[in-house]
């Protein structure tokens, strides 16, 4: 069974390899796949004035509880800051908004939020004890490299029974078991110059593999700057045009892809083989590089 429907500005596609379970069991965990999505974006949404992250954001040097929807998340993010010593930062949200990603895939609303002038993922302050967050300043998080990754990893929670299954989120996915033939699940990465061909294909059973690419949204300031920002700097790195990475599970890859794509080259290796991973990256001249052993 297959179903498709769409959260956080992209296509969300849900395929199972059923077994024994009937139709209507199957329905019922896809529906609850999908909503893991929904609940995902309702919490960790910087574009959406009613989200609890937009709410948490209102809360300044003030300590404000938060859901395992949005503290989970944001726990990770500021881990991956730390392994990257900033330069992968969920503080970047107001240089977003600035390069012009700052409208509502769905209402069209713009949104223009307060931010100080100078902010870092240090600014942000959790408590594990109480699952609270604290902010020492105004600043706009943006979650957009481990979110979506956590929503895949919620949805295949909910679909490990099957024999078999995808969750597929515009190229990030989580594959589990194996496909309707019995065999692993064959995924292709995207040709970052021509959309509609592969430019290299892999084999995955019960893995996750996530991509980074600056083809997929630009600036709308015409600066050549692209959807994935370096904090500090506030440009978009020019060595790669993709990175892809494969991890045991999507919010990892997700992240790691991000970070990826922003750290210089030999320090981005490093930071997969680190964390005994394995890694695609395509170059501007579309050489392909690959990581961890894969």
């Amino acid at each position: 069974m297959r179903k498709t429907k769409l959260y956080m500005d992209t296509v969300v596609d849900i395929q199972v390899v059923s077994g024994k379970w009937s139709k209507e069991e199957t329905e019922v965990k896809i529906n609850r796949a999908f909503e893991a999505f929904q609940q995902v974006e309702q919490a960790c949404s910087r574009f959406s004035p009613d989200s609890e992250v937009t709410k948490a954001c209102q809360w300044i040097e003030t300590a404000v509880p938060l859901s395992p929807f949005l503290f989970e998340p944001l726990k990770f993010a500021l881990e991956i800051a730390e392994w990257t010593d900033g330069v992968f930062d969920p503080t970047v949200g107001k240089a977003m908004e600035e390069q012009g990603f700052n409208r509502h895939y769905l209402t069209g609303e713009f949104i223009e939020s307060p931010s100080a002038d100078v902010v870092t993922y240090r600014d942000l302050i959790l408590n594990e004890e109480d699952h609270t967050l604290y902010l020492r300043k105004p600043l706009v998080i943006d979650l957009g490299a481990v979110a979506k990754g956590f929503a895949i990893d919620l949805a295949a929670n909910e679909l490990k029974e099957f024999p078999g299954f995808m969750v597929n989120a515009g190229g990030d996915l989580f594959a589990g078991g194996v496909d309707e033939t019995g065999n692993l699940w064959k995924v292709g990465i995207q040709h970052p110059k021509h959309k509609d061909l592969i430019i290299h294909t892999l084999e995955i059973s019960n893995e996750a593999i996530c991509t980074s690419g600056g083809y997929e949204r630009t600036s709308t300031k015409g600066n050549g700057n692209h959807h994935i920002l370096h904090p500090k700097l506030k440009q978009s790195p020019k060595e790669w045009v993709s990175s892809s990475v494969i991890a045991p599970f999507a919010m990892l890859a997700d992240a790691f892809a991000t970070a990826l794509f922003l750290l210089e080259a030999e320090r981005g290796k490093a930071l997969i083989e680190q964390a005994e991973l394995t890694g695609i990256l395509i170059s501007s001249d579309l050489q392909i590089i690959t990581v961890g052993g894969i």
